[in-house]
């Protein structure tokens, strides 16, 4: 079978891997990783300050992506392949990507743990795999940091988030995430396929937050954020 470009078809030549070079010349980058306040950022922290229930101060959780994901866009081919065509080798080859673009990065030179959001075992059995945990591989790779798959677990299956509005989101996923047990760590990075509202990352970062303190930074890095 002849390989073509994921987002455009074209047929790839034998140097081109899952885009054509005039698709990887278009691929709409974030550059996220760079900027340490960027809009991710931005939103995400707000979203963490408005559920916060103590009064500790809080670490800025720096957050990246690789691309943007916009409904009327090809590229979001590319999550799409991961999440729902089972594509691993694509999801592990833009994650490399972004990994490489954070480890140049001071602001993200201190992670020592990366986590994957969790899926509920029903639906991992079901689909065969964790495209979270996809992702999470190739960024501990390039961060030499420690990959934990099964410290963050999901207690409850939930509804899917794709057809809820963002309050619905937040409410879907409350107390929903639990880690299994402390352990040391410095600066943890959560690890999702998609940046949407931030409310499943939200969770999964109060439910670490509990578990280690507020003294360990947590920052999160997805594949695509959904651009409005």
């Amino acid at each position: 079978m002849p390989r073509e470009c994921l987002v455009c078809g074209r047929q790839l030549g034998a140097q081109e891997r899952h885009l054509c070079i005039w698709c990887a010349a278009d691929l709409p980058e974030t550059h996220y990783w760079e900027i340490p306040h960027n809009p991710m950022a931005d939103q995400f922290n707000a979203l963490l300050e408005r559920q916060r229930a103590d009064k500790e101060a809080m670490q800025y959780a720096y957050a990246t992506a690789l691309l943007f994901y916009h409904h009327e866009n090809p590229y979001k081919l590319i999550p799409r392949a991961l999440k729902y065509g089972g594509n691993m080798a694509v999801g592990a080859f833009f994650a490399a990507r972004l990994g490489a673009y954070m480890a140049r990065q001071a602001h993200f030179a201190d992670i020592d743990t990366v986590l994957p959001v969790p899926l509920h075992w029903w639906r991992k059995w079901r689909r065969g795999y964790n495209q979270a945990e996809v992702i999470a591989a190739e960024l501990a790779r390039a961060l030499h940091a420690q990959l934990r798959t099964g410290d963050l677990v999901r207690v409850r299956r939930t509804r899917s988030q794709t057809r809820l509005d963002a309050e619905a989101r937040v409410k879907n996923v409350q107390g929903v995430f639990a880690l299994r047990h402390a352990f040391p760590a410095q600066h943890v990075l959560l690890v999702d396929d998609t940046f949407t509202t931030g409310a499943t990352l939200a969770a999964c970062y109060n439910a670490v937050r509990s578990a280690l303190g507020p003294s360990v930074r947590i920052s999160i890095a997805t594949l695509a954020v959904v651009q409005a």
